[in-house]
């Protein structure tokens, strides 16, 4: 199976190299992947032209996000499946013109969310489906690690991600935010921010987000969500640190590697894994609007939420 990496990322390229059966080929036209490229053993092009024309079976998008709404238009139009990091876009427009486009070609795509590819999550999900905690009523997440582009964008999609696999995709009605930027240093790009999300259903999710270490330091720089209901509640912890169960597997085991490995096998399968872009323009949808708020201090009403 050919699979494209666009814009070198080398943690992806390292382990899709290491699947059985996966050649990878790396389209990286600014040239700055080739030696490492080389050194991994996998193929290197110069051109978007020249990966497109090689027809992969999928592809994975991880370059600059002003660029992610051609490549993914360009993907669908050869036939790959996608797999695309957060954010899909800057504009909720071109987000969901990039699932419009893959819905066209008859080919999915999915965010790469890698705590949502977990079977701890799936395990989480479905007791809580089953009402092992009866009805849902808040849900308390958190991510804190160090990150590049405000907290807003590095980490709150990911968690927003987990809520919306467990709410069905259900629509933000609303959403309050504060943030600030005293780690950054620099303004607007949040290090810290808290935000309130309520969901026509009565739930109530409230995320922290952050550059510093997680509160839980088993977590390590993974998502980490408590699930509450009115008969009971459930923790999940993306990369927890403890031993037996699902914590003894997962701590062996790199996130981002379980993804790609479910990922590839439900191209194989063709089937579907993991967030698709519908949940990637809703987490965009939230982040634009706890942005505002934050701007603004005021609550903002989303359309559509009900």
């Amino acid at each position: 199976m050919k699979i494209a990496v666009l814009s070198f990322a080398e943690d992806y390229v390292r382990s899709l190299a290491g699947m059985p059966g996966v050649e990878v080929v790396v389209a990286d036209p600014d040239g700055q992947g080739r030696a490492a490229a080389d050194r991994l053993g996998v193929a290197h092009v110069d051109s978007w032209d020249a990966v497109f024309a090689l027809r992969p079976r999928a592809v994975v998008v991880t370059g600059e996000v002003a660029r992610r709404r051609d490549l993914v238009e360009r993907a669908a139009a050869v036939g790959a499946q996608v797999l695309c990091e957060h954010p899909l876009a800057v504009e909720e427009a071109d987000a969901q013109a990039m699932v419009d486009a893959c819905a066209a070609a008859g080919v999915r795509l999915t965010v790469a969310s890698p705590a949502c590819f977990s079977p701890a999550f799936s395990d989480v999900r479905q007791g809580i489906a089953d009402s092992g905690v009866g009805e849902l009523m808040t849900i308390h997440g958190a991510f804190n690690s160090p990150g590049r582009d405000g907290a807003l964008d590095d980490h709150a999609p990911y968690v927003l991600d987990l809520v919306d696999a467990v709410l069905g995709g259900e629509q933000a009605e609303q959403v309050y935010a504060q943030v600030n930027s005293i780690v950054s240093g620099q303004p607007g790009v949040e290090s810290a921010a808290f935000v309130s999300v309520r969901y026509p259903s009565g739930v109530v999710a409230a995320l922290d987000c952050g550059w510093g270490p997680s509160v839980n330091q088993r977590a390590g720089d993974t998502p980490e969500v408590t699930f509450v209901g009115d008969q009971g509640s459930v923790e999940f912890t993306a990369n927890p640190r403890l031993l037996g169960g699902f914590d003894r597997w997962e701590a062996k085991t790199d996130p981002r590697s379980v993804m790609l490995t479910e990922f590839v096998a439900a191209v194989a399968d063709g089937r579907a894994v993991g967030p698709d872009g519908a949940a990637g323009v809703r987490a965009l949808r939230v982040v634009r609007a706890a942005r505002e708020s934050a701007r603004t201090g005021h609550p903002v009403d989303l359309c559509g939420g009900r």
